[in-house]
């Protein structure tokens, strides 16, 4: 067998009793091993060993489906349904270009989108408190006193006094929200 070039995809073939063989590393593997290697950006193609015949697709196929049974639900029912809709359509031709290229803009937008995630907590007042309550649990757990955040080592009854005017604050927000 000739040698593989660095841009070349690794050769998977899956055998009759449904094994898969990395010939890179001439070693059996799993799917779990194809969903890692598809998410470190490896290339691989998978060959039906006895045909020769490429069934990447099918195989990338079972990975998913295998993902969602154990409970990784990333497909809602509604998507599925309409794409299997599209099958047979007009459209069919244009759908794997369109997801393809939604999912590319998508990977290159991440960044903004966690951003944008990241700040939209930060302004909520809500999680400010969920992550102020947490640094009490955590080091009343460990029993030790904990100052809230942004206090210098204060009294007990300054903190307290400014936890009450922060809820009395969240109060009102509520009540305009309420309005």
């Amino acid at each position: 067998m000739a040698a593989r070039s660095e841009g070349d995809p690794v050769i998977i073939k899956k055998y009759a009793n449904r094994r898969l063989y990395d010939t890179e590393s001439s070693t059996y593997i799993t799917l779990e091993r194809l969903a890692q290697m598809v998410r470190q950006k490896r290339e691989f193609k998978v060959v039906d060993a006895k045909t020769g015949e490429d069934i990447t697709r099918s195989v990338l196929t079972q990975i998913i489906m295998d993902e969602e049974a154990r409970g990784s639900e990333m497909l809602p029912v509604n998507f599925l349904r309409q794409l299997i809709g599209m099958y047979g359509d007009q459209m069919q031709a244009v759908v794997p270009q369109y997801l393809e290229a939604s999912l590319e803009q998508l990977q290159r937008n991440q960044s903004q989108i966690r951003d944008a995630m990241a700040g939209a907590f930060a302004a909520n007042p809500f999680a400010e408190i969920a992550r102020r309550n947490m640094e009490l649990f955590t080091a009343a757990a460990a029993g030790r006193p904990a100052a809230p955040a942004g206090a210098g080592g204060g009294d007990t009854k300054s903190e307290l006094a400014d936890l009450k005017a922060q809820l009395a604050e969240l109060q009102r927000k509520l009540d305009k929200l309420g309005e």
